[in-house]
């Protein structure tokens, strides 16, 4: 049988597929150049593989294309599914329908008198002295307002005329539009109006239908409208695809990732938890292996093709309620991942007077200039000008008919001219290696800022924290990312490549379910808090549907100071007292105070229920050769550090034993990534196969 994991990013998707089955493996080792193939101590093994994301050449989707090259089927042979166990999956596709605002048509129903509230939102000025407010773009097309009203006690002020608004419903649903948001004031508690409005809806013909109270069940019209437009603008989108992948796999068991970092069956995955899909399943990855490593206190750094994406960790995922992705805000419970633009693909130009990085992208097509598709200059690039990235030892994945190396000479040429440009622009007379690096520089100095903000900014001291670094990109710059961070440890996985997609396969099955409170916390509201608690998990359990399994369930409390809007999640208990104090070790941690004589409100609830899933196991691996005798290079090459030219070692990682250590400069290449060990730092083979940076 097999089990694969999926994760389609901007630039590259990365497959990982557990087998039992010795046919597929002898017939994959044929073609080791392509994929990394491991064996696992229970007779089983793991096969990685990595594709370009878009290929309009050889592909229309790059993950069932992943699939079939693995299990040697031609794209025009169906896929025999009933060698196949499960299916997960992580997917940018809402992601992208998001950021390039190509999501479904939607209509907003909302209460009469608040058509323009979602536009208005909260006034934010991100920007404070620009003078120009730009506001983001509505994801509705058309508004109807619906003349209704419940009071903040749930008395009924103005019922809903069913005739009118069908009138108006209908009215719409000829112009085209089949999805709408029903957004109502107070309907997170007094649903009973949104309820009739979409029973109506569905009689008219709209097939997708998101209601704000049952999307995001809290207090705030304008957070819970905005989510709920959000899923009407993306569901229908994730649902076309969706339907997409299962149509080529009929009886197969498919699950995507959500954004809380959970699975979720393929059929309940919806649009507003499938923005940080891909990211999630990184995070997993990276938090699972980094404590089967014996690391406890982790910062994540995912620097893919097209994004870097940081997160913390500090025993338990830390998530947010309220965020802000590609200029939608949303209300959900998401995993607390801070994203920039800056990856592998980010776009490298002079304006003039100073270097800039990004935030555009590459992407796969045309992808760096290096990839032979007439692409610009990218980070990637820069690393292939300074002898950190060689052509001999990556994939001939490249060009037109996806079979050439990666192309060097191209790559030079353009920094060449790049760096006359800069002399005639600036006198100043730059090397071309010098202005790669200086590019380089402040890509690192911007992904670095992101670690700062989900660490330094929040009171962590970082120098404690070990760097989990993946990605494709991430083995490349790990060591100067940590120099600029102070963090003395680096642990890089032996898929770190592919670690978001690993990381679908050590995920398991959540379902989270949040009510809103909005009361002072004392001891006579623990009743009615342990009677939420009782019917939120009560919801939670019926998405996981499985019977006669063991589940874990986790409470918690969202707490505030009274007069505040900031937020901090406690974990539930029988005692206010408690609950108090950890809310102030936090906020003082958080904020370097904290406020003896202010009352504690409880904003909302949640219960989150676990299903654990079996998960791959991992190879031990021992030493054959003696302990003082070091490992065997490949070669010796050029590399650029510290403003000069360094003699530096290649070694194959496949060619590492446990206790070896190497010095730097030297490089470590892999099938599906490239480490490099810059100055004054020691890498370390452990016997569970990681690779541990050390500073020296």
């Amino acid at each position: 049988m097999l089990k694969f994991f999926a994760d389609r990013g901007g630039t590259f998707t990365d497959i990982v597929a557990v087998t039992n089955n010795q046919v597929i493996i002898d017939r994959l080792l044929k073609h080791s150049e392509r994929f990394l193939i491991v064996n696992l101590p229970n007779q089983q093994w793991i096969i990685v593989y990595k594709l370009l994301s878009e290929n309009p050449e050889q592909y229309q989707d790059a993950a069932i294309q992943g699939i079939r090259d693995i299990m040697g089927i031609s794209s025009n042979e169906p896929i025999p599914n009933e060698t196949i166990e499960v299916i997960k999956m992580g997917t940018t596709v809402a992601t992208n329908a998001l950021l390039e605002r190509k999501g479904d048509r939607v209509v907003l129903l909302v209460t009469k008198g608040f058509k323009d509230a979602l536009i208005i939102g909260y006034q934010n000025r991100p920007n404070i002295f620009a003078r120009q407010i730009i506001l983001p773009t509505m994801l509705y097309e058309q508004v109807v307002e619906i003349d209704e009203r419940y009071d903040a006690n749930g008395n009924e002020l103005i019922p809903i005329n069913i005739e009118q608004i069908k009138t108006d419903l209908e009215a719409v649903y000829q112009t085209g539009i089949r999805s709408c948001a029903i957004v109502f004031m107070h309907s997170d508690r007094y649903p009973n109006h949104e309820q009739q409005i979409a029973q109506l809806a569905l009689k008219i013909g709209f097939s997708q239908i998101s209601v704000s109270h049952q999307v995001s069940p809290l207090m705030k019209l304008v957070s819970r409208g905005d989510t709920t437009v959000v899923d009407a603008y993306l569901t229908p989108i994730l649902r076309r695809y969706v339907n997409q992948v299962a149509s080529q796999l009929p009886g197969v068991k498919l699950m995507f990732m959500k954004s809380d970092g959970g699975l979720v069956a393929a059929e309940q995955f919806q649009g507003k938890d499938s923005i940080l899909s891909g990211p999630a399943g990184g995070i997993v990855g990276a938090v699972q292996t980094s404590k089967r490593a014996g690391f406890k206190l982790v910062i994540t750094f995912d620097m893919g093709g097209t994004s870097t994406d940081v997160a913390h960790f500090k025993g338990e995922y830390e998530r947010q309620l309220d965020s802000e992705i590609a200029g939608a805000r949303m209300r959900v419970p998401v995993l607390a991942i801070n994203t920039i633009a800056a990856g592998g693909g980010s776009v490298l130009f002079f304006d003039g007077s100073s270097y800039r990085v990004g935030p555009k992208s590459a992407g796969s097509n045309p992808g760096p200039a290096c990839y032979r598709r007439g692409g610009p200059l990218t980070v990637t690039d820069a690393n292939v000008m300074l002898g950190k990235i060689h052509p001999q030892y990556f994939p001939s994945v490249f060009g037109i008919e996806g079979n050439l190396p990666l192309d060097k000479d191209i790559v030079i040429q353009k920094f060449r001219q790049l760096a006359q440009d800069i002399q005639g622009a600036t006198l100043n007379d730059c090397t071309p290696e010098q202005v790669a690096a200086g590019f380089i520089a402040i890509a690192v100095d911007n992904m670095a800022n992101a670690i700062k903000k989900i660490s330094l900014q929040r009171g962590y001291d970082v120098t404690q924290y070990v760097l989990c670094c993946f990605g494709g990109a991430g083995g490349q710059v790990a060591c100067l990312i940590a120099d600029t961070l102070g963090i003395k440890q680096i642990f890089l996985h032996p898929y770190a490549g592919v670690l978001s997609a690993y990381g679908m396969g050590l995920a398991d099955v959540r379902a989270i379910r949040e009510g809103g409170v909005e009361q002072p916390l004392t001891q006579a509201l623990l009743p009615k808090l342990w009677q939420l608690m009782e019917n939120l998990e009560a919801q939670a359990r019926s998405e996981i549907n499985e019977a006669n399994i063991q589940l874990e369930i986790v409470q918690k409390v969202n707490l505030k100071y009274v007069g505040t809007n900031s937020t901090l999640t406690v974990n539930f208990a029988d005692d206010v007292v408690e609950m108090r104090q950890e809310f102030e070790l936090e906020h003082k941690s958080r904020y370097g105070f904290i406020q003896l004589d202010k009352t504690l409100i409880v904003e909302s609830a949640s219960v989150e229920v676990i299903q654990k899933m079996d998960t791959p196991e991992e190879p031990l691996i021992t030493r054959t050769r003696p302990l003082d005798e070091a490992p065997a290079s490949l070669e010796t090459v050029r590399m650029f550090s510290s403003d000069r030219w360094y003699n530096t070692l290649v070694y194959r990682r496949e060619d590492l034993q446990p206790e070896d250590s190497i010095n730097s400069p030297a490089i470590v290449v892999e099938k599906i990534s490239t480490i490099v060990v810059e100055l004054n730092w020691q890498a370390r083979l452990t016997t569970d196969n990681h690779l541990i940076l050390q500073r020296l």
